[in-house]
């Protein structure tokens, strides 16, 4: 269960504090929550929230009752966060030696952390480039494997911010399906709408306020209404 008890955030600017995300109260306890609005609206901040990456610098965050100040390094543990670009998160020369990278604090002896590593990429159909340089991956094969780093220590919540923004059609696919599949609570940003509708819920933010929340259909509706009538179509005129 994730809970915002009038979590904010504001940062300090030349005219005063500049509020990023107004104050949050809910309850987030559905299996797939996906969260929509545009570029600049706050969904990253409210992401990056969740797994106190970011502080509120109002009000509290709590994971399985742990504030995300407080107990920072054990909220940590039960959420991994994904990037947008799996460059930012993929350290290692190889995608193996990224897997044994997250498994080092769980697995000391060298052996059984290569054979758990290798394990975890046969899951998610990545063997074969186990020892293949991140850099000759495509793009969807490096959201995989940075989606294998983080879920190789079973963290009982995923975070991922816009998981599928730079990929092609076929890749998007993949990591659809890869989401669909797993077991975590997954919480994610996206601008795709037909991904938002795999999720059982979706907020969505505008201008740092939460102008929505609810049933995918009902969000997407929303969200669609409020763009349009925002940015209406110029009128032709033959």
């Amino acid at each position: 269960m994730i809970v915002f008890e009038g979590a904010a955030v504001s940062v300090d600017g030349p005219d005063g504090a500049r509020l990023i995300l107004a104050p949050l109260t809910l309850e987030l306890s559905e299996r797939r929550i996906a969260v929509i609005g545009a570029n600049g609206s706050g969904k990253s901040t409210l992401l990056k929230l969740i797994n106190g990456l970011i502080p509120p610098t109002a009000g509290s965050v709590l994971v399985a009752g742990l504030d995300t100040v407080k107990a920072g390094r054990a909220v940590r543990q039960r959420v991994g966060f994904v990037f947008t670009d799996p460059l930012s998160q993929l350290v290692m020369p190889t995608g193996l030696e990224d897997v044994e990278l997250s498994l080092r604090a769980r697995l000391r002896n060298p052996t059984e952390r290569r054979t758990a590593a290798l394990a975890v990429l046969e899951r998610f159909g990545l063997g074969p480039l186990a020892e293949q340089s991140i850099y000759d991956l495509s793009g969807g094969e490096r959201q995989l494997m940075a989606l294998a780093t983080v879920l190789a220590v079973d963290p009982a919540i995923l975070v991922a911010d816009e998981p599928t923004t730079l990929l092609d059609l076929r890749n998007e696919r993949r990591v659809r399906s890869v989401f669909r599949r797993l077991d975590q609570q997954v919480v994610f940003t996206t601008h795709d709408l037909d991904f938002a509708r795999d999720s059982d819920r979706v907020l969505v933010i505008d201008a740092g306020q939460l102008v929505f929340d609810g049933d995918p259909g009902a969000a997407i509706d929303h969200y669609r209404r409020m763009h349009l009538e925002a940015d209406p179509l110029p009128e032709h005129h033959p």
